[in-house]
Protein backbone atom coordinates (compact mmCIF):
# COMPACT_ATOMS: atom_id res chain seq x y z
CA UNK A 1 0.00 0.00 0.00
CA UNK A 2 1.20 3.37 -0.96
CA UNK A 3 2.01 6.03 1.79
CA UNK A 4 -0.90 8.21 2.14
CA UNK A 5 -1.31 11.85 2.82
CA UNK A 6 -4.89 13.18 3.95
CA UNK A 7 -4.20 17.29 2.99
CA UNK A 8 -6.00 19.53 0.71
CA UNK A 9 -4.80 19.06 -2.65
CA UNK A 10 -4.41 22.70 -3.39
CA UNK A 11 -1.33 22.24 -0.70
CA UNK A 12 0.44 20.32 -3.58
CA UNK A 13 0.81 23.21 -6.28
CA UNK A 14 3.38 21.16 -8.37
CA UNK A 15 1.26 18.07 -8.71
CA UNK A 16 -2.02 19.87 -9.33
CA UNK A 17 -0.39 21.60 -12.06
CA UNK A 18 0.83 18.71 -13.50
CA UNK A 19 -2.90 17.31 -13.75
CA UNK A 20 -4.16 20.49 -15.21
CA UNK A 21 -2.20 22.69 -16.49
CA UNK A 22 -1.23 21.12 -19.72
CA UNK A 23 -5.29 21.13 -20.66
CA UNK A 24 -5.63 24.72 -21.17
CA UNK A 25 -5.96 25.04 -24.92
CA UNK A 26 -9.69 24.69 -25.00
CA UNK A 27 -10.70 26.79 -21.99
CA UNK A 28 -8.25 29.65 -23.08
CA UNK A 29 -9.35 29.84 -26.98
CA UNK A 30 -13.07 29.79 -25.94
CA UNK A 31 -12.31 32.45 -22.82
CA UNK A 32 -10.62 34.55 -25.85
CA UNK A 33 -13.83 34.22 -27.99
CA UNK A 34 -16.15 35.00 -25.18
CA UNK A 35 -14.56 38.42 -24.48
CA UNK A 36 -14.46 38.91 -27.87
CA UNK A 37 -18.46 38.21 -28.60
CA UNK A 38 -19.93 39.38 -25.72
CA UNK A 39 -17.55 42.25 -23.90
CA UNK A 40 -19.02 45.35 -24.98
CA UNK A 41 -15.38 47.11 -24.72
CA UNK A 42 -12.15 46.30 -25.32
CA UNK A 43 -10.32 43.54 -23.51
CA UNK A 44 -6.83 44.02 -21.95
CA UNK A 45 -6.66 43.40 -18.01
CA UNK A 46 -8.06 40.01 -17.38
CA UNK A 47 -8.62 38.60 -13.05
CA UNK A 48 -9.61 35.03 -12.07
CA UNK A 49 -11.06 34.49 -8.90
CA UNK A 50 -9.44 32.17 -6.25
CA UNK A 51 -7.34 31.15 -9.62
CA UNK A 52 -4.80 28.68 -7.48
CA UNK A 53 -1.67 27.53 -9.76
CA UNK A 54 -3.02 30.24 -12.83
CA UNK A 55 -3.19 27.53 -15.53
CA UNK A 56 -4.75 29.99 -17.64
CA UNK A 57 -3.52 33.23 -16.45
CA UNK A 58 -0.11 32.65 -17.65
CA UNK A 59 -1.55 32.09 -20.88
CA UNK A 60 -3.09 35.48 -21.18
CA UNK A 61 0.00 37.15 -20.05
CA UNK A 62 1.85 35.53 -23.09
CA UNK A 63 -0.88 36.58 -25.27
CA UNK A 64 -0.31 40.31 -24.07
CA UNK A 65 -3.00 40.79 -21.06
CA UNK A 66 -2.34 42.14 -17.88
CA UNK A 67 -3.61 39.58 -15.83
CA UNK A 68 -4.30 39.27 -11.79
CA UNK A 69 -5.83 36.85 -9.43
CA UNK A 70 -6.10 35.98 -6.09
CA UNK A 71 -6.74 32.55 -4.01
CA UNK A 72 -6.82 31.86 0.00
CA UNK A 73 -4.36 29.36 -0.51
CA UNK A 74 -0.71 30.48 0.10
CA UNK A 75 1.25 27.79 -1.42
CA UNK A 76 -0.89 27.93 -4.75
CA UNK A 77 -0.59 31.65 -4.89
CA UNK A 78 3.16 31.68 -4.39
CA UNK A 79 3.50 28.80 -6.77
CA UNK A 80 1.44 30.93 -9.75
CA UNK A 81 3.79 34.12 -8.92
CA UNK A 82 6.66 32.53 -9.32
CA UNK A 83 5.88 31.07 -12.72
CA UNK A 84 4.73 34.24 -13.66
CA UNK A 85 8.14 35.49 -12.54
CA UNK A 86 10.12 33.28 -14.44
CA UNK A 87 7.99 33.88 -17.87
CA UNK A 88 9.22 37.90 -16.96
CA UNK A 89 5.85 38.98 -15.46
CA UNK A 90 4.76 41.22 -12.71
CA UNK A 91 3.92 38.22 -9.38
CA UNK A 92 0.45 39.66 -9.54
CA UNK A 93 -1.81 36.83 -7.64
CA UNK A 94 -2.45 37.95 -4.07
CA UNK A 95 -4.21 35.84 -1.18
CA UNK A 96 -7.33 36.70 -0.90
CA UNK A 97 -11.30 35.66 -0.53
CA UNK A 98 -13.07 35.34 -3.48
CA UNK A 99 -15.93 36.60 -1.71
CA UNK A 100 -14.53 39.47 -0.16
CA UNK A 101 -11.99 41.41 -1.85
CA UNK A 102 -12.05 44.79 -3.94
CA UNK A 103 -9.75 45.42 -6.64
CA UNK A 104 -7.91 48.99 -7.04
CA UNK A 105 -8.81 49.52 -10.64
CA UNK A 106 -11.84 47.51 -12.72
CA UNK A 107 -10.75 44.69 -15.07
CA UNK A 108 -12.23 44.30 -18.48
CA UNK A 109 -13.16 40.12 -18.09
CA UNK A 110 -12.70 37.89 -15.38
CA UNK A 111 -13.42 34.22 -15.24
CA UNK A 112 -13.51 30.83 -12.80
CA UNK A 113 -14.52 27.78 -15.22
CA UNK A 114 -13.66 24.67 -13.00
CA UNK A 115 -16.27 24.85 -10.66
CA UNK A 116 -14.16 26.42 -8.13
CA UNK A 117 -17.45 28.83 -7.50
CA UNK A 118 -19.01 26.03 -5.90
CA UNK A 119 -16.38 25.71 -2.24
CA UNK A 120 -18.58 28.86 -1.31
CA UNK A 121 -20.83 27.65 1.08
CA UNK A 122 -23.50 29.66 1.76
CA UNK A 123 -25.66 31.50 -0.11
CA UNK A 124 -24.65 34.89 1.47
CA UNK A 125 -21.00 34.09 0.32
CA UNK A 126 -22.32 33.64 -3.09
CA UNK A 127 -24.13 36.57 -3.40
CA UNK A 128 -21.12 38.21 -1.70
CA UNK A 129 -18.87 36.83 -4.24
CA UNK A 130 -20.95 38.22 -7.34
CA UNK A 131 -21.14 41.02 -6.09
CA UNK A 132 -17.69 41.57 -5.84
CA UNK A 133 -16.87 40.32 -9.26
CA UNK A 134 -19.90 43.15 -10.26
CA UNK A 135 -18.00 45.79 -8.63
CA UNK A 136 -14.42 44.77 -9.96
CA UNK A 137 -15.58 44.50 -13.81
CA UNK A 138 -15.66 47.81 -15.96
CA UNK A 139 -19.00 48.55 -17.82
CA UNK A 140 -19.27 46.22 -20.32
CA UNK A 141 -17.10 43.78 -18.68
CA UNK A 142 -17.94 40.28 -19.02
CA UNK A 143 -17.63 37.29 -16.65
CA UNK A 144 -17.31 33.76 -17.44
CA UNK A 145 -18.22 31.28 -14.89
CA UNK A 146 -18.58 28.00 -15.09
CA UNK A 147 -20.15 25.24 -12.80
CA UNK A 148 -22.53 22.20 -12.31
CA UNK A 149 -25.79 21.75 -11.67
CA UNK A 150 -27.56 19.63 -10.24
CA UNK A 151 -30.00 18.26 -12.49
CA UNK A 152 -33.46 17.47 -11.38
CA UNK A 153 -34.14 15.19 -14.24
CA UNK A 154 -32.05 11.91 -15.43
CA UNK A 155 -28.72 10.81 -13.65
CA UNK A 156 -26.34 12.75 -12.07
CA UNK A 157 -22.25 12.20 -13.15
CA UNK A 158 -20.48 11.08 -10.13
CA UNK A 159 -17.33 10.15 -10.88
CA UNK A 160 -14.18 11.42 -13.24
CA UNK A 161 -10.58 10.20 -13.82
CA UNK A 162 -7.68 11.84 -14.95
CA UNK A 163 -3.60 10.53 -15.90
CA UNK A 164 -0.78 12.97 -16.33
CA UNK A 165 2.87 12.17 -17.21
CA UNK A 166 5.97 14.91 -16.71
CA UNK A 167 9.58 13.29 -17.26
CA UNK A 168 9.92 10.23 -14.10
CA UNK A 169 6.61 11.30 -12.77
CA UNK A 170 3.08 10.88 -13.32
CA UNK A 171 -0.05 11.88 -11.65
CA UNK A 172 -3.57 9.90 -11.54
CA UNK A 173 -6.17 11.46 -9.96
CA UNK A 174 -10.24 10.18 -8.75
CA UNK A 175 -12.81 12.45 -7.87
CA UNK A 176 -15.99 10.83 -6.83
CA UNK A 177 -19.48 12.05 -5.34
CA UNK A 178 -19.92 10.36 -2.16
CA UNK A 179 -23.40 12.21 -1.41
CA UNK A 180 -25.27 14.54 -2.22
CA UNK A 181 -27.60 16.36 0.88
CA UNK A 182 -29.87 17.75 -1.04
CA UNK A 183 -31.85 19.75 2.01
CA UNK A 184 -28.61 20.96 2.77
CA UNK A 185 -27.65 22.03 -0.37
CA UNK A 186 -24.14 20.30 -0.09
CA UNK A 187 -22.17 17.48 -2.16
CA UNK A 188 -19.36 15.79 -0.48
CA UNK A 189 -16.59 14.89 -3.07
CA UNK A 190 -13.84 12.55 -2.45
CA UNK A 191 -10.54 12.92 -4.62
CA UNK A 192 -7.52 10.99 -4.48
CA UNK A 193 -3.71 11.95 -6.69
CA UNK A 194 -1.88 8.84 -6.69
CA UNK A 195 1.79 10.18 -7.27
CA UNK A 196 4.05 7.67 -9.16
CA UNK A 197 8.07 8.58 -9.14
CA UNK A 198 10.62 5.79 -10.06
CA UNK A 199 11.30 4.82 -6.36
CA UNK A 200 8.13 6.20 -4.75
CA UNK A 201 4.89 6.10 -4.82
CA UNK A 202 2.02 8.00 -2.78
CA UNK A 203 -1.56 9.29 -2.44
CA UNK A 204 -2.66 12.37 -1.46
CA UNK A 205 -6.48 12.07 0.21
CA UNK A 206 -8.91 14.91 0.31
CA UNK A 207 -12.58 15.67 1.25
CA UNK A 208 -14.19 18.53 -1.10
CA UNK A 209 -17.32 20.42 0.23
CA UNK A 210 -19.49 21.60 -2.55
CA UNK A 211 -22.77 23.38 -2.74
CA UNK A 212 -25.25 22.55 -5.22
CA UNK A 213 -27.17 24.51 -7.43
CA UNK A 214 -30.26 23.65 -9.65
CA UNK A 215 -30.93 25.73 -12.59
CA UNK A 216 -33.83 27.70 -10.68
CA UNK A 217 -31.51 27.67 -7.53
CA UNK A 218 -28.90 29.28 -9.77
CA UNK A 219 -30.98 31.98 -11.56
CA UNK A 220 -32.63 32.89 -8.30
CA UNK A 221 -29.09 33.72 -7.06
CA UNK A 222 -28.57 35.57 -10.24
CA UNK A 223 -31.40 37.75 -9.98
CA UNK A 224 -30.01 39.33 -6.65
CA UNK A 225 -27.16 40.38 -8.46
CA UNK A 226 -28.58 43.25 -11.25
CA UNK A 227 -25.16 44.62 -11.84
CA UNK A 228 -24.73 41.46 -13.58
CA UNK A 229 -26.09 40.46 -17.05
CA UNK A 230 -26.73 37.11 -17.77
CA UNK A 231 -26.02 37.33 -21.87
CA UNK A 232 -25.06 33.73 -22.80
CA UNK A 233 -24.60 29.75 -21.98
CA UNK A 234 -21.93 27.51 -23.21
CA UNK A 235 -20.97 24.26 -21.98
CA UNK A 236 -18.04 22.44 -21.01
CA UNK A 237 -17.45 21.88 -24.72
CA UNK A 238 -16.27 25.40 -25.02
CA UNK A 239 -17.80 25.27 -28.26
CA UNK A 240 -18.81 28.98 -29.25
CA UNK A 241 -21.03 27.73 -32.19
CA UNK A 242 -23.10 25.64 -29.95
CA UNK A 243 -24.76 28.29 -26.94
CA UNK A 244 -26.92 25.79 -24.59
CA UNK A 245 -30.28 26.21 -23.35
CA UNK A 246 -30.23 25.35 -19.83
CA UNK A 247 -33.18 22.47 -19.28
CA UNK A 248 -33.62 19.80 -15.89
CA UNK A 249 -31.34 17.88 -16.91
CA UNK A 250 -28.46 20.40 -17.58
CA UNK A 251 -25.08 19.82 -15.85
CA UNK A 252 -22.30 21.41 -16.78
CA UNK A 253 -22.67 25.15 -17.78
CA UNK A 254 -20.39 28.61 -18.52
CA UNK A 255 -22.20 31.62 -17.63
CA UNK A 256 -21.28 35.01 -19.45
CA UNK A 257 -21.97 37.41 -17.20
CA UNK A 258 -21.94 41.29 -18.37
CA UNK A 259 -21.34 44.14 -16.23
CA UNK A 260 -24.26 46.45 -17.18
CA UNK A 261 -23.22 50.11 -18.07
Amino acid sequence: MPETIRASIYDFPQYYELLFGSDWRAEFHFLRGCFERHATRKVHKIFEPACGTGRLLLQFAKAGNKVSGNDLNEKAVAYCNERLRKHGFAKSVTVGDMADFRLKQPVDAAFNTINTFRHLPTEETAEAHLKCMAAALAPGGIYALGLHLLPTRGPHDDEESWIARRGHVQVCSRMWSKRVDRRGRMEYLGMTLDIWMPTKHFRIEDEMHYRTYTAAQMSDLLSRVPELEHVATYDFAYDLKKPVKIGPMTQDVVLILRRRS
